[in-house]
């Protein structure tokens, strides 16, 4: 059932400047959020039907540890929606949907960035900050209806909200909890989001629009990633002083430079107290082609829940159990799921795209 829309107000000024910060991703959440793709639209072109079962499987994972919330265009396709989990033996009962249209299914990057303060009475407060969308630099109109579903949240959630014009995709930051933001100059400075910044002023809307405190910069992105370079591809926190990144070995592959570029970067960054970080290597899956295209096929694309990480493979045998048994051992509290994500890879995208987290207030 689709929520009734709630009391909201646009908050003036920055996150930073009412004393409001990004959380990592491994804080608590109360839900995932996606939104559901349509086979009308462009993400999946001829594939849309392999995509709905690798959804549910997906959602499948998440519901015994957290909330669901689903974005649909209305009830028909709440109720088509529901259709598809239940043929896939997922379940709907930690399910909500909302009312919400999207043009496209990649909720990291145009739905909400939740920010968080703790009130005078300890208890912590939530809000959204809205920011400008253009489908990674007007590749993919259009995208209007994408461009408004972070106010359009807050209004069913009843949230406070800040709106700017500056153009941000989830994808392109990754937050370490402890002041320190984590992006790419090829995605950032690209002249296709946000021209008229210096990338002086950029690092200053990170630091004010996020509540962060520094800004850590890598390079280019990997092949076949439509984005221009999103982060949550190349290197990821999975604690405050440790980060996991994508190594290639082979010498003749399109992402070997790429990735020792970055793993140098990665190797000379310090936190907000000057210390390095502990830098760990994944390596990549064997290269992931259809129809003579190159997909972004990664392991990085991961995304944390209450108590697990959700980790893409893709029927590399070798490199996939090596992936997930390398994060095991990072992250020995939490159980590390692997999901077959060949079918969302023809999107260009895998299961950090797809979803958008909501922390626990």
């Amino acid at each position: 059932m689709a929520h009734a829309v709630a009391r909201s107000r646009k908050l003036t000024g920055t996150p930073a400047s009412h004393g409001y910060s990004f959380p990592p991703e491994w804080a608590r959440h109360t839900a995932t959020w996606f939104s559901w793709p349509r086979p009308e639209g462009i993400s999946f072109p001829g594939r849309y039907h392999v995509v709905p079962e690798n959804l549910a499987r997906i959602v499948a994972a998440i519901t015994p540890r957290e909330r669901v919330h689903i974005n649909v265009p209305n009830e028909n396709w709440e109720f088509i929606v529901r259709q598809q989990l239940a043929a896939y033996d997922c379940g709907a009962k930690n399910v909500r949907f909302f009312h919400i249209p999207t043009n496209e299914c990649w909720c990291r990057d145009h739905g909400p960035a939740f920010v968080m303060k703790r009130s005078l009475t300890g208890k912590q407060q939530l809000a959204i900050v809205d920011w400008g969308y253009n489908a990674w630099g007007g590749k993919y109109p259009p995208f209007d209806a994408d461009d408004a579903v972070p106010q359009r949240i807050a209004e069913q959630l009843g949230l406070p909200y800040f709106q700017t014009p500056v153009v941000m995709e989830g994808g392109a930051v990754d937050f370490n909890g402890q002041g320190c933001v984590l992006t790419t100059e090829s995605v950032l400075l690209n002249n296709n989001r946000n021209p008229h910044l210096s990338k002086r002023q950029i690092e200053r809307h990170l630091r004010e629009w996020y509540g962060q405190e520094k800004v850590l910069w890598l390079g280019d992105g990997i092949a076949g990633d439509d984005t221009d370079g999103h982060v949550d591809d190349l290197a990821r926190f999975v604690d405050a002083r440790t980060i996991v990144t994508a190594v290639e070995e082979d010498p003749r592959d399109a992402n070997y430079k790429v990735l020792r570029e970055n793993l140098r970067r990665l190797q000379s960054l310090r936190d907000t107290k000057g210390r390095a970080f502990d830098i760990f290597a994944v390596p990549m899956p064997r290269a992931v082609v259809h129809d003579a295209q190159r997909l972004p096929a990664t392991y990085l694309n991961f995304h944390f829940v209450n108590g697990a990480l959700l980790v893409p493979t893709f029927r590399d045998k070798r490199n996939d159990k090596v992936a997930l048994a390398r994060l095991q051992r990072l992250l020995p509290k939490r159980e590390v799921i692997g999901i077959d994500c060949v079918p969302l890879i023809w999107g260009l995208g895998a299961i950090h795209c797809l979803s958008q987290q909501q922390p626990a207030s």
